[in-house]
């Protein structure tokens, strides 16, 4: 459960080890729902506040566990600067913020959240490849992506918003902060947070880098597929199944 990189086999993607805990989690995302998908905004909100406080909690844990791993300089191992990220700071904003701020929150909750664990779920590219199926970093990111598509299942189903094609402004605006703050990070640190500064082999995000050569165009488009294209997916399919 707590041992360090190499010192067991890794889990590895589309493994037996990795359709097991697919099932367990889609499994906990459906008795979750069973229990909630009839709960009033009131009660969502509360539900909102209460993942935001576990899911910090959790990130805090993970941070902590990861610099005794490896160090406070391996900056991609423990900062949370990546796509699924935005699960905290969403949350935060939904949970606490008020007006604007809180609309970003609960945009973003709804749309991008399903598609970042959905995508997870298939590709856990930054988990299984380095550590077995029940290692503790492993658990934990089945657990915080689940956490994702079951948020974001749970304020569509029960409308707590009602999405429009221009609320991309709000999803657009928390992922293009964390995508600036990731750049001035990374460009202090050699890091490569929410992907945007070098490549990640064996990994979709490969192609890309290879055809734009790296460099700031490849920054450039990932910063914008990841502002724009998990919101539209999100918004159309979330229209079919829900509106």
């Amino acid at each position: 459960m707590f041992a360090n990189i190499g010192e067991y086999e890794a889990c590895g993607i589309f493994t037996k080890g990795h359709f097991i805990l697919i099932v367990v989690t889609i499994i906990g995302i459906f008795i979750a729902l069973k229990y909630s998908i009839k709960k009033n905004k009131r009660e969502v909100h509360s539900i909102i506040k209460l993942i935001t406080i576990i899911t910090s909690i959790m990130e805090i844990l993970k941070i902590i566990y990861n610099i005794k791993q490896n160090s406070i300089y391996a900056v991609n191992t423990y900062i949370p600067l990546y796509y699924c990220s935005m699960l905290l700071y969403a949350g935060l904003l939904s949970s606490f913020g008020k007006g604007v701020l809180k609309k970003i929150g609960d945009v973003s909750l709804a749309t991008g959240s399903i598609i970042g664990g959905i995508v997870f779920l298939i590709y856990p590219s930054t988990s299984l490849p380095i550590y077995p199926a029940f290692h503790i970093l492993s658990i934990h990111s089945f657990l915080f992506h689940g956490i994702m598509i079951y948020i974001g299942i749970l304020i569509n189903k029960t409308k707590y918003v009602e999405l429009r094609k221009e609320d991309i402004k709000y999803f657009a605006s928390l992922i293009g902060l964390m995508c600036v703050i990731a750049l001035i990070v990374n460009s202090f640190s050699n890091g490569n947070l929410m992907f945007i500064s070098n490549n990640f082999p064996n990994t979709p995000i490969e192609i890309l880098y290879d055809i734009t050569n790296g460099g700031i165009i490849y920054s450039l488009i990932m910063i914008v597929i990841q502002m724009t294209i998990p919101f539209y997916i999100s918004y159309y399919i979330i229209n079919r199944l829900f509106y």
